[in-house]
């Protein structure tokens, strides 16, 4: 299983960007896409999920703010965030829960926001 995140930066705050989690090794197209993100000194937080067919969750984080989505035939995962806000600032990582064998992360792409 691999999970490759990109797209992260550094944006002012009110910007917007989205996030990328290219996936293989696995049945993309079986699995729930969750994103979370960890800021420094914080417990790792639920943002938001893209099941296979493309329904969405969301977290009462970024709720209202962001739009997860996924290309099963590209075999990757989106997360757009809009509106950010300092306290935004954080690693944004996505992940499969795969039964027997728990969770499989990707390594994390960093989100700066300034104000």
């Amino acid at each position: 299983v691999q999970l490759v995140e990109s797209g992260g930066g550094l944006v002012k705050s009110g910007g917007s960007l989205t996030l990328s989690c290219a996936a293989s090794g696995f049945l993309f197209g079986n699995y729930d896409i969750d994103w979370h993100r960890q800021a420094p000194d914080n417990v790792r937080e639920e943002v938001a999920t893209v099941a296979p067919g493309g329904t969405p969750s969301y977290a009462e984080s970024m709720k209202g703010r962001v739009t997860v989505s996924r290309d099963n035939d590209k075999r990757v995962a989106y997360l757009q965030m809009n509106n950010l806000k300092v306290e935004d600032t954080a690693v944004y990582y996505c992940s499969i829960d795969r039964p027997w064998f728990g969770r499989a992360w990707g390594q994390g792409t960093q989100v700066t926001v300034s104000s």
